[in-house]
């Protein structure tokens, strides 16, 4: 996982500022010139750590229903499954064992640290649990520079996912920018070799690989003398990664904060985590290199393959809260709507030797979604996290050519995030994102739904009332005549960490099912006011 500089850091100071106001959100209607492309229906996706896997999934004699039952909920909204990413950190220490009897056996020496994953035939089986169709995307190992290795884990992966039509795309290496001393030419070298010569020898003749895997943030500002000399998805392309046309997609990870050393963790906050401008800038960032991508690539061509909130497993008390699924709403959404096409969220556990100064060893990571066993960090739980992608699999349903637009605060005609000193009044706090169907008679002259959003903190442990703010939605209706719909993504505080005190229009999601009366409004008004630290889906 990536150990941040603290230079992106430093400029995001607090902004902190208590609301009770009124936001009029300002047409026209018509799709905007900045949508996005058709939104890809797995947008909301998880990368699963390669040596977690089987506590995540289970296996055929003991399958994880929690986790299955979560991963069918998603489905269900969207009729298309999230995708899966086996790999991470521990992806570069697996290695395939084809007469191993066990699915997957991690190696721990007597420190505790965990040394290296094999992988036997029967692994498959645990993917074989997955909702029918999910699509995988498998990461092979890069830092041992064994080719030979590396060959066998794809080609049991390809024998085995390949006929299922399940098999999406190929990694080698994960963050190769953190080891082997690799520039964007010597990385190439290597992995196009390799790419090219196991697609020949599967027999492969269209893309199937997704390059670079890559964890650095883009240096500031993009003219900078060495922007160009970093390792990641572009530059390989330019130093001719797809001479041989191998490369499928491409994919870099993305955490805004960490956890890694001390410096980091004091940064690592709840009110710096949840605030609009700072997650914008940061995932601004990118746009360059998304532009890039879709342009030699495809409209598809650029993922986030491996992203959360706090690298280093995440921070107790942020991570693991309300406010991080109002965080993570809102920047698979501001993703989306900068055509990062699938956003893959990274679900594993603290692992040995990644960083001495770390704050977290050992358990599962105070990041994920939920934890589907017990383990010394807590027993077997969702988070409030998990009901943000829920939004999110609402928002798209199963609309094939739904597309969005940040409708507040809106970007400036460079294309980057519209700031506070910039026409953003509130903050940071107040967050407006649109969505046009153009399948439906209505689509280019009026949305379908918006998505609103109250990142406002407001604690349960907090004294006082609770601040209320409003937005004013009615250039956005065409027919006032008809009623909204609201659904609402909820819970006491934002520093709440427990499942069943977050739902989701109405329903808590903490066994895996949902529990209680599932509940929509239905009002006149074009006035929708969220409470701090909430967030509404609006049908129009």
């Amino acid at each position: 996982m990536p150990l941040k500089s603290l230079s992106t850091l430093l400029f995001l100071l607090p902004l902190v500022r208590s609301l009770s106001t009124t936001i009029k959100l300002s047409g026209p209607p018509t799709i905007p010139a900045d949508a996005s492309h058709a939104l890809h229906p797995a947008l909301g996706s998880f990368s699963i750590e390669t040596a977690f896997f089987e506590e995540f999934i289970g296996n055929a004699s003991a399958p994880n229903r929690l986790s299955l039952d979560l991963l069918e909920n998603l489905r269900a909204r969207t009729g298309v499954p999230a995708e899966i990413r086996i790999g991470g950190i521990t992806a570069d220490s697996t290695y395939w064992r084809p007469n191993q009897k066990e699915s997957l056996v991690n190696f721990i020496d007597a420190t505790g640290a965990l040394r290296n994953t094999t992988i036997g035939p029967n692994f498959w089986e645990s993917i074989g649990l997955l909702p029918e169709g999910t699509q995988i995307t498998m990461n092979l190992d890069l830092r041992d520079l064994d080719y030979d290795g590396a060959l066998n884990m794809a080609r049991a992966t390809y024998d085995a996912l390949a006929p299922k039509n399940q098999l999406f795309a190929m990694e080698i290496g994960n963050e190769p920018d953190h080891y082997l001393a690799f520039t964007p030419q010597n990385y190439t070298n290597i992995w196009g070799t390799w790419a090219t010569n196991i697609s020949r020898s599967l027999g492969v003749k269209s893309p199937l690989f997704q390059i670079a895997a890559t964890a650095e943030d883009p240096l500031w500002p993009y003219t900078s003398p060495q922007a160009p000399k970093q390792l990641d998805c572009i530059s390989a392309l330019a130093a001719g990664a797809n001479k041989d046309n191998i490369v499928k997609s491409c994919s870099e990870h993305t955490y805004q904060y960490s956890v890694c050393d001390p410096p980091r963790i004091a940064v690592a906050t709840l009110p710096n985590l949840v605030n609009h401008t700072r997650l914008a800038e940061y995932l601004d960032l990118w746009q360059p290199r998304i532009k890039s991508a879709r342009s030699q690539l495809g409209d598809h061509g650029f993922v986030i393959g491996e992203y959360n909130s706090v690298s280093c497993s995440g921070k107790n008390g942020v991570s693991n809260t309300f406010g991080q699924a109002l965080w993570l709403l809102d920047t698979t959404l501001y993703g989306a709507s900068l055509n990062v096409s699938r956003m893959y969220i990274h679900q594993g556990g603290p692992l040995a030797l990644q960083s001495s100064t770390q704050l977290n060893h050992g358990g599962l990571s105070f990041y994920d979604l939920w934890y589907p066993v017990q383990n010394q960090n807590g027993g077997i739980q969702v988070f409030p996290s998990y009901s943000a992608y829920l939004f999110i699999a609402e928002a798209l349903g199963h609309s094939k050519t739904l597309h969005i637009s940040n409708l507040y605060p809106g970007r400036q005609a460079n294309g980057s995030s519209i700031t506070t000193a910039l026409g953003d009044t509130s903050a940071g706090q107040l967050v407006a994102y649109g969505f046009w169907d153009t399948s439906l008679p209505s689509a280019r002259s009026s949305p379908t739904k918006l998505a609103l959003l109250n990142l406002e903190i407001f604690n349960q442990t907090q004294a006082g009332q609770r601040p209320v703010s409003t937005f004013d939605i009615s250039a956005f209706r065409s027919r006032t005549s008809d009623p909204i719909r609201i659904r609402r993504l909820q819970a006491p505080g934002a520093d709440v960490k427990l499942g069943n005190l977050t739902t989701w229009a109405g329903q808590t999601f903490a066994s895996g099912l949902p529990v209680g009366r599932m509940v929509e409004e239905v009002q006149s008004s074009s006035l929708v006011s969220l409470s701090a630290s909430e967030a509404a889906l609006v049908f129009l």
